[in-house]
């Protein structure tokens, strides 16, 4: 009997290590996972530092109704044509980023029209947003959609 609870005793402790051994493993993961891409966010700062994405800007720009409207009878009304003339140097703008950086350069070109443009109403910023999610796919480059965190005030 007393074999029987010593060994359940070994069993219990060596379970008990074996946890804090998995859970001790699993925070150095994520704390160097965190670690790189605070890293990456950094790098992409510096390379971003001090350029203009003006083509961007106008491409991003010619979304915006005053009425709030569709992007794409906007586009119409005002010459796809220089919708479409934005749109490539844009592309060529983002193609000259580094691949893991392009995300962070349309948030960029996207505040940097903020502060030059002014705020917009609710309905413009989400067709902004909406055009600079998807510009990486119309440039038919990776990735192929940017994720942003719109917040309205």
């Amino acid at each position: 009997m007393s074999k029987k609870l010593a060994l359940a005793a070994v069993l219990l402790v060596a379970m008990v290590a074996l946890a804090s051994a998995t859970t001790y493993t699993t925070t150095v993961t994520t704390t160097a996972i965190d670690d790189e891409a605070n890293q990456q966010s950094q790098q992409c700062r510096r390379e971003l530092q001090g350029r203009q994405f003006r083509s961007c800007q106008m491409y991003l720009s010619q979304g915006r109704s005053p009425y709030g409207g569709d992007d794409v009878v906007l586009e119409m009304s005002t010459g796809n044509q220089q919708s479409e003339q934005s749109l490539r140097e844009c592309c060529q703008q983002l193609r000259n980023v580094d691949e893991r950086c392009r995300c962070e350069a349309i948030r960029h070109a996207v505040r940097q029209q903020q502060q030059e443009g002014g705020s917009y109403q609710e309905g413009q910023s989400q067709q902004v947003y909406q055009r600079a999610r998807d510009l990486p796919r119309r440039c038919n480059m990776r990735p192929q959609q940017c994720q942003f965190r719109v917040i309205f005030v």
